[in-house]
């Protein structure tokens, strides 16, 4: 029998072995959930808490991600989970800083324009904190730590007085322990994983990998790791295992819905053809949000030339952005195509080939010149290659521009303007042109010579700045309108001005202390959704502000009809904006509006986990009040997805016998 010393030493060594086997393992587990955990403190998403079902994901996700390291040998096992430490740190912070600008997280579409990140210098910087250091504390121990025991000396993990088959069947028998343990980590860590995600997703997320759902939802759901698996495996399944292809009976179901869609006769109106082959200007502008249309800061205007300009043109003032992932691009797409932009990545970098209904191809079968303006690197957003689909006669990038006034980004936008328009002395008529600016771009720095507006209390802050940059773009706004009337152009040219996209300043406080009331989550959401539109007609009749809920997609539809251009022969989700039929806005998150009321959807799914809000009292109502509306945006949300996904149009007029690109 053992003696009593010989039962301690053998449970002292057994605990040391344990101890040296799991202990680094369950610290790389210990730290990940610290930082994941942090995340998603730092992400500051409304309605939603971690609760015990996202705890054993998380932890599962990670079993799923390092299990294979218990197949190595116990330095191997050391460097792999120092490795996954730096890497999903570097993951879970990219996500964060992300998040920070778009709302969003990293995708693989995404991922693949990473050749822009290198000129977003400015703004990734303005976007890091400095209590982000604790994503990276752990680095100042692990790494050395990790260092030392790799290059220390190696110990020898045989007994020297064993004979050589024995020293072989103890090695053998240390393998077979790896590998059943890796084995039971990885089964432990799908059962974790899976179970719960299978179990709200036959619940309160039904359809959550079939739907249009918004990638916070499926964060809420799988959790940041599962998240990007879902999108690597999505992204595989849509590109990378040949063409996708839709079900017949899906195909005929779009089809029918434009079809019924394109039933009502467009020329049935007074305004149908009333300016016929006048030219059209376009401007989309940078971050410039409806909020500041109209307000003054310190006693002095913020837009004081958009202000008069408005005053002899159709303002829109519930005219909602509709942009996703591709931001800018975004915007640009669906105020061309009249279709809705991807819940992940941009159809420019992903779907640049496919066939669309766009505003410039149509004018040109119309004798239309159509160019496009840009001071910026033409790869940028994949414009070269899809412009060229678009059917522009020519994009002037920054190489065709006299650099002479660099401000921000690129050429300023007074610049920028006054040269664009000096092009158009030299284009046929009628011309469509197209111009994106820059200068107010994140993070709207505006140099002191420059800076014309008192910002107050918002001096030195970047809510400031962006006021500050939006005076200057103001500015540009009104030496451009003088040098149109100068040209000879502001009688016979539509001229149009819209935002692109919100700020990305999320701070409530700021806009409760410029607008100078309490907000709430509608107040909100309308102020980071909401952008001016404004047309100017070329006699400057109608002039107004128009309240009714109107979106990007309803751009195209609108300019081709004012033009007296027939909307029968093309795919849209959106209309004209002249008829008196209510319209519904959709945007990619779900959320849309109408007349009546704003849908909020939150992190879960389905209609009930959102929030219906009455426009008339601003306040929540009977969520059944938001149906109809909630079902028609998610059936035009996937429409169009399908539409882009798999090249619908181009199908469509194969069968109808018109000819595509």
């Amino acid at each position: 029998m053992l003696s009593s010393h010989s039962w301690i030493d053998i449970r002292r060594r057994a605990s040391k072995g344990l101890h040296y086997r799991y202990t680094g393992y369950l610290l790389f587990l210990v730290l990940m959930m610290y930082k994941l955990i942090l995340l998603d403190h730092h992400l500051h998403i409304s309605n939603m808490k971690l609760d015990q079902a996202d705890y054993i994901i998380a932890v599962g996700s990670l079993l799923l991600v390092s299990f294979w390291t218990f197949w190595l040998p116990p330095r191997g096992r050391l460097v792999s989970l120092t490795l996954l430490n730096l890497l999903w740190t570097g993951i879970l912070y990219a996500d964060l800083i992300y998040y920070r600008y778009f709302d969003d997280f990293i995708t693989v579409p995404v991922l693949l324009q990473a050749g822009q990140v290198g000129s977003l210098g400015d703004s990734i910087r303005s976007l890091i904190h400095g209590y982000d250091l604790f994503f990276f504390l752990d680095w100042l121990i692990i790494v050395p730590f990790t260092a030392v025991m790799v290059f220390r000396k190696r110990r020898s993990t045989t007994n020297g007085y064993l004979f050589p088959g024995e020293q072989r069947q103890q090695r053998h028998k240390r393998i077979n322990r790896r590998l059943v343990t890796g084995t039971l980590v990885l089964i432990l860590g799908l059962v974790m994983t899976f179970v719960p995600i299978k179990r709200a997703s036959d619940t309160w997320a039904v359809g959550l990998f079939e739907g249009n759902w918004w990638n916070i939802t499926l964060y809420n759901v799988t959790g940041l790791i599962g998240f990007h698996g879902y999108d690597i495996y999505r992204y595989g399944r849509d590109h990378l295992i040949g063409q996708p292809k839709l079900a017949e009976e899906e195909v005929n179901q779009v089809k029918a819905w434009f079809d019924a869609k394109r039933m009502k006769p467009s020329g049935s109106d007074a305004w149908f053809g009333k300016y016929k082959n006048s030219n059209v200007i376009t401007i989309q502008t940078e971050a410039f949000m409806n909020f500041v249309v109209g307000q003054s800061v310190e006693g002095q205007e913020i837009t004081p030339n958009f202000n008069r300009l408005m005053k002899e043109s159709m303002y829109f003032s519930n005219f909602y952005h509709q942009t996703g992932q591709g931001r800018t691009s975004d915007a640009d797409f669906v105020t061309h195509s009249s279709l809705l932009p991807l819940p992940t990545g941009s159809v420019f970098t992903r779907y640049a080939d496919r066939e669309y209904d766009t505003l410039p191809e149509i004018l040109k079968e119309q004798g239309y010149a159509a160019n496009v303006f840009h001071a910026y690197d033409s790869s940028f957003w994949n414009r070269t290659t899809m412009y060229r689909e678009m059917k522009y006669d020519r994009f002037y990038s920054k190489k065709d521009f006299d650099m002479t006034d660099v401000l921000g980004w690129s050429l300023s936008d007074k610049a920028f303007l006054e040269q664009s328009l000096n092009e158009m002395d030299s284009i046929k008529q009628p011309f469509y042109s197209f111009l994106i600016t820059l200068t107010s771009h994140h993070p709207y720095y505006v140099p002191k010579d420059a800076r014309k507006l008192d910002t107050g209390a918002f001096e030195g802050t970047m809510f400031g700045d962006y006021l500050q940059s939006i005076h200057y773009v103001d500015e540009a706004f009104g030496q451009f309108v003088d040098q149109m009337k100068e040209q000879g152009l502001w009688d016979n040219t539509m001229l149009i001005i819209y935002g692109d996209h919100d700020n990305s300043i999320k701070d409530k406080a700021d806009y409760e202390k410029f607008l100078g009331r309490e907000l709430n989550a509608l107040d909100m959401e309308q102020i980071m959704n909401q952008v001016p539109l404004l047309i100017r007609l070329p006699d400057g009749e109608n002039a107004g502000v128009y309240s009714d809920a109107a979106g990007m997609m309803n751009v195209t539809p609108s300019i081709l009809h004012l033009l007296g251009v027939p909307s029968e022969p093309y795919y849209w989700i959106g209309s004209h904006l002249f008829d008196e039929e209510p319209r519904l806005i959709p945007l990619r998150s779900g959320a849309f509006s109408d007349e009546k009321v704003f849908y909020l959807p939150s992190e879960t799914a389905g209609l009930e986990g959102g929030t219906c809000y009455d426009l008339v009292t601003r306040q929540p109502t009977d969520i059944q009040a938001c149906r109809d509306g909630y079902d028609e945006t998610q059936k035009q949300l996937k429409i169009s997805d399908q539409v882009i996904t798999y090249d619908l149009l181009k199908q469509f007029k194969t069968q109808g016998g018109v000819e595509t690109k």
